[in-house]
Parts: structure tokens; sequence; C-alpha cells
């Protein structure tokens, strides 16, 4: 049943907004750059600030998948300052519940359709080593392992790999 909408975050989003990135930080810490205490322990406004930024403009976006009460899904896009034509995916998370369905391809392409219209026509992401349904989901998307592996940035007995398609 595809009772959502995925759609561009607005101002009027923020408090689901906290909340999905809270439930985000709680269900899969170790996909994200900062901490559940960290997340819980920042001001409303700070939340209300960066879905403000994020809702115009072609530098950073974030799209949610919307069925009209909780959140159920996000996908963030932001320029790669050392790639211009390359726009990074980041915080890209599901509800348990909607997992396995269309929102995760819904939510890439709206990124994908925001970098093409910012004049990005490459996409790049990174997943932790290990999460194989994570790397298989995206690869259903179109996504390949570039081979390049990194470092996790905040825990650094992590690797993450380097997956990429054009946009």
């Amino acid at each position: 049943m595809e009772n959502w909408d995925v759609r561009r975050v607005t101002p009027e989003d923020a408090g689901r907004m906290r909340a999905l990135r809270l439930e985000m930080l709680a269900d899969s810490p170790l996909a994200f750059l900062e901490t559940l205490a960290q997340a819980a322990a920042r001001p409303h406004e700070s939340y209300r600030q960066r879905i403000r930024q994020s809702s115009e403009g072609f530098e950073t976006a974030q799209f949610i998948a919307d069925p009209g009460g909780p959140l159920v899904g996000h996908a963030g896009g932001i320029v790669l300052p050392d790639e211009p034509h390359c726009t990074v995916i980041f915080a890209v998370y599901l509800t348990p519940a909607y997992r396995g369905g269309k929102i995760l391809g819904q939510l890439i392409e709206a990124v994908a359709d925001w970098s093409a219209a910012a004049g990005r026509d490459e996409l790049m992401l990174e997943v932790v080593c290990g999460n194989g349904r994570a790397v298989r989901a995206y690869e259903k998307l179109g996504f390949a392992d570039t081979g390049v592996r990194l470092r996790h940035p905040t825990i650094p007995a992590l690797t993450e790999l380097q997956m990429r398609r054009r946009a």
C-alpha cells in the first residue's frame, strides 16, 4: 500500500524530523555521524534551522517519506566540495516496517532529480562494510562499489565502502 508522499522537507516538518532523527540514531547508531545523546541534547531550534536550510536551494536538501503522521523515511543530499559535479547522499533511513519496499528508491530518485536540476550528474554514498543488505539495496538502484574504502568518520574500527552512480 503506497500511502506516503516523498517530498523535500519544509520548515513545518522540524518536529517530525527531530522525532525521525532520534529514531534513526536509536535504530542504526553505526550509520550516522552523531550519537542519540548528542541529537537528543540539541535544541529544537537547531533542528528547525537545519530543516530551513535544507528546504530550498541546491547546496543541501533533505527528502522525506510522509504518510501524514510520523515520518517513515529520509535521504539527504549535499554537494561534494572537492567534486562539484557530485552529490553525496547522506542519512538514508527507513522505519523498519517500511524497509524492502519502494520508499528507498523514491527517496534516492528525489535526491537524484534535485542533483540533476543543480547540474550535478553523479551520486555518491558510503556504507559501513558488512552491511550487505544496504549494499544490495543500493546495487538494485544502480549504485556500484568503487573499490574505495574509507575509515568510518566517528568509529575508527569500522570501514566504509564507497558506491557511485549517475544522477
